[in-house]
């Protein structure tokens, strides 16, 4: 089986409220062709979410240019549990789940050049759209505690509480050696739920400005791909998660560039082996049900 792509991007969020590099920073590890053609790495430290959005578009336009078909994977989540638009009281008559709520939070998250952020500010007013109380969003630092937003977990397992987990972190903690945080859980180690509220505006951003890009499943389908289906794709946006392969960081490597570059070299592997487009694919366990809201809303982890 030919190869899907030619080169792989894969960033490692972060949700600081101030410039940062170095360890729990951002991350942007690309695994591409030499001059000589033989896969490389390197890496890229941006100390800003809006440094890191303008060199993930540029270097991808720049691999597109000269004829690359790029993947890019981003540790966090691209979509929220099954029914999450519809609480929120989005428009899902004219718009699919996922897009609504990629709108939703491209309007409301405004970065800016000292990487500080509103993000406990906009959970409280999502929950208060959602339940009028402090869930489902949850793990706010006591200063920014507020009705709407609190410290502790809520209880999802009241009948009309939206599910704690999507059924891809169910998937991966049945299927690795992993234990995936909830999507609404802000605060706390392992904790990713501020990454995706100040991540996903800018996988939106992305998906506008590169040219043929589609985001993995939402606009492909949750299916194996082939390069025909990649044929007019410039690039796949795609959610990944480092805990599901085996990260082991060289003689002083900071482990968040480990993650980048291990997970890199893991999906040029599948790829070079034939392996990578299987994992586009659902698993047999998942029935068309479970399918169509992954496709719609919640989204699914590359893995294999």
């Amino acid at each position: 089986m030919p190869r899907l792509f030619d080169a792989y991007i894969i960033v490692d969020w972060s949700a600081s409220a101030k410039p940062k590099t170095g360890k729990d920073s951002i991350w942007v590890g690309i695994r591409a062709r030499d001059a000589r053609l033989k896969f490389q790495f390197s890496s890229a430290n941006p100390k800003t979410r809006l440094e890191a959005r303008q060199f993930i578009l540029e270097i991808t336009q720049k691999l597109i240019a000269r004829g690359d078909k790029v993947l890019i994977g981003f540790d966090f989540a691209l979509g929220y549990p099954a029914g999450t638009a519809d609480a929120l009281g989005l428009d899902t008559k004219t718009k699919l789940a996922w897009q609504a709520m990629h709108e939703h939070l491209s309007a409301k998250v405004k970065e800016k050049e000292d990487n500080s952020n509103a993000r406990f500010a906009l959970a409280a007013g999502m929950n208060y759209a959602m339940t009028k109380g402090a869930h489902p969003f949850w793990g706010a630092p006591k200063r920014d505690a507020v009705s709407t937003l609190a410290t502790k977990k809520g209880d999802f397992s009241a009948p009309d509480s939206l599910p704690e987990h999507r059924e891809a972190e169910r998937w991966v903690k049945a299927n690795f050696k992993a234990n995936p945080k909830s999507v609404w859980q802000l605060l706390g180690v392992g904790a990713v739920g501020s990454q995706a509220l100040l991540g996903i505006p800018t996988v939106s951003f992305l998906r506008s400005h590169i040219e043929h890009a589609q985001i993995w499943p939402f606009e492909t389908g949750l299916k194996a791909l082939s390069s025909r289906d990649l044929k007019d794709t410039s690039c796949i946006l795609a959610e990944v998660y480092p805990s599901t392969v085996t990260v082991t960081p060289n003689p002083g490597e900071i482990l968040d560039l480990a993650q980048v570059r291990t997970l890199s070299e893991h999906l040029e592997s599948l790829d070079s082996a034939g392996e990578l487009a299987k994992a586009f694919g659902p698993p047999n366990s998942l029935n068309t049900r479970i399918i169509h809201k992954i496709e719609a809303e919640e989204g699914w982890i590359l893995a294999k």
